[in-house]
């Protein structure tokens, strides 16, 4: 009887660790979708790139990514996989540049005010994680594409009536990243005052205060926004229409022109290939907000 009863208890054990996993690959846009399969290119050469150099001498790609962002880049819980849009463009220009993407990736989670340091010491090859080009930034590293345009908007929860955009939250406490560049808009814009801003390292942490009631709206790009109302739509919803252009763009060492141009080069494809779009339509698409490849910048 006792070895019956270890018996059923294991299998209860392993069919519920089946489930859940199952539950990851099909989530929603954040959930831990089925990775977009990539051929992986041969013989790549990046003369005058340093980074390259050490990635080959490795034999491995260190991307900076986020984990928090769903249908951006997100890490599941369970499975311990990570899946969205800025995963998949990762993964696409890993295999561009000759590394296999399922067995040669190692992803390092980077906060937003980290990201800069972790460039400029090496800490990671590139990132890829919803981080907006601007001069600011460029004077301490560099950026390839952008491979995706967003813009900042406003998340609440799903009763709320009183914010409609930007011009009601006034007086309103808002939430945002430190470092971020949605944040750094509030304050110089002067959309709430001073001490209605609340930072946290993670969008997460913001969204989680949201639902607790401690803030009364969440501001960042909208497709970061859209991830999160798209898991809870009883709870969350997009307000207003985005007032800013956020350039998204792959963050590179400052003085590394080759592995840019070859990124550049590789965007650029994937724009006229479909390649693009297929990876947006498994991931970020999900949500149901369409979207074009924008121009890449060549600087």
């Amino acid at each position: 009887m006792r070895a019956k009863k270890i018996r059923l208890v294991t299998v209860l054990a392993a069919s519920l660790a089946l489930a859940l996993t199952g539950c990851g690959r099909e989530g929603g846009p954040g959930g831990g979708e089925p990775q977009v399969q990539q051929n992986v290119a041969q013989n790549v050469q990046v003369q005058g790139s340093p980074t390259f150099d050490r990635m080959k001498q490795k034999g491995r790609v260190t991307i900076g990514v986020k984990e928090d962002q769903p249908g951006l880049g997100f890490r599941d819980p369970v499975t311990n996989q990570y899946s969205g849009f800025d995963i998949e463009v990762a993964r696409l220009i890993a295999a561009q540049l000759g590394f296999d993407p399922n067995t040669q990736i190692d992803y390092k989670p980077i906060p937003s005010t980290a990201r800069e340091q972790a460039i400029s010491t090496g800490e990671v090859d590139y990132y890829v994680g919803t981080y907006t080009i601007n001069d600011k930034r460029k004077e301490q590293i560099s950026f390839a594409g952008p491979y995706f345009m967003a813009g900042q908007d406003l998340l609440v929860r799903a009763d709320n009536t009183d914010i409609t955009g930007k011009e009601s939250i006034k007086g309103k406490k808002v939430c945002s990243a430190t470092g971020s560049t949605p944040i750094q808009r509030v304050k110089q814009d002067q959309l709430t005052e001073p001490q209605n801003i609340v930072e946290f390292q993670r969008y997460s942490e913001c969204v989680q205060q949201l639902l607790d009631r401690q803030v009364e709206a969440v501001t960042t790009d909208d497709a970061i926004l859209k991830g999160y109302a798209a898991q809870d739509p009883d709870k969350l919803k997009v307000v207003g229409k985005p007032f800013s252009e956020e350039p998204y763009g792959v963050g590179l060492a400052h003085d590394d022109s080759a592995l840019r141009n070859k990124i550049n080069d590789i965007l650029e494809q994937a724009a006229t290939n479909g390649e693009w779009k297929r990876v947006y339509d498994g991931t970020l698409g999900k949500s149901g907000s369409p979207a074009e490849p924008p121009k890449v910048d060549r600087y």
